[in-house]
């Protein structure tokens, strides 16, 4: 561990009714009974639960993220939402740049720029997401792959205070394949050297980096003590509170 606090989010994605917010008080009962220490603790369900996921974690130590927003504040752009939007519905954080979202909807590492400037407009922390195909892991071009989306989807004002990166290889999210310790390890290593380049060693040296990608309670210790790996971005295995607080439990387990 590097001294910087862990942050494990849930991306819910296209998952979740009304009744599913149970898992959330769940979540919370398990947490006030047998708290996790030194780990910050979010969950980002689709926006038609925010208002009332919001309700049900008021006073509790679990963050409220969103999984997408707008560029702009308002305007007609149907279905869309604004990061101002989430802000007034309870989020703190939204995740933007998520390889579903480039690849289902052709977001641009431009696009994603803009989305993450949204985002500190609102006063929300910019989850900045990053990762490689499978045809570029195999092709070895995942180091290259990184380094242009970081470039690209990061903005000049990034700050540590207000943005994540997570790192979830395209190939391995919902397959059950994950990356070895080692190979986590040098892509963390790239995407913080790339971020000191960019903003310079201090808020490179503060920043966390995510990992995600198929994590599971069976590989979250092998995965989140990995240098430069300063938590998680969890998907299936944050949609039921057992499996989400395996994952958590991980950080209480190491240190004591």
């Amino acid at each position: 561990m590097t001294g910087i606090r862990p942050l494990v989010a849930g991306n819910w994605k296209m998952n979740g009714l009304g009744g599913d917010l149970s898992e959330l008080t769940s979540l919370r009962e398990r947490l006030a009974a047998k708290p996790v220490p030194e780990a910050d603790i979010m969950v980002c369900p689709p926006d038609t639960l925010l208002t009332r996921a919001a309700q049900v974690l008021d006073g509790s130590r679990i963050m409220l993220g969103a999984q997408d927003c707008h560029p702009l504040p308002s305007g007609a752009h149907t279905g869309d939402i604004s990061a101002e939007m989430l802000a007034d519905a309870g989020a703190t954080a939204v995740i933007v740049g998520h390889s579903e979202r480039r690849n289902n909807h052709g977001e641009s590492d431009p696009l994603v720029q803009a989305k993450a400037l949204a985002a500190y407009r609102a006063g929300l922390t910019a989850i900045i997401c990053l990762g490689e195909t499978e045809a570029h892991y195999r092709a070895g071009e995942t180091l290259d792959v990184l380094r242009g989306q970081l470039e690209g989807s990061v903005p000049e004002s990034a700050r540590s205070a207000t943005t994540v990166i997570a790192y979830e290889p395209v190939w391995a999210i919902g397959s059950g394949l994950t990356p070895t310790p080692d190979e986590v390890a040098k892509v963390h290593g790239l995407i913080r050297s790339v971020v000191g380049q960019m903003l310079g060693k201090e808020e490179a040296g503060a920043i966390r980096l995510l990992y995600g990608g198929s994590v599971k309670p069976a590989n979250a210790a092998e995965l989140l003590f990995v240098p430069d790996v300063n938590g998680a971005l969890v998907g299936g295995a944050s949609l039921t509170a057992e499996d989400f607080y395996g994952i958590l439990s991980v950080y209480g387990r190491a240190q004591g």
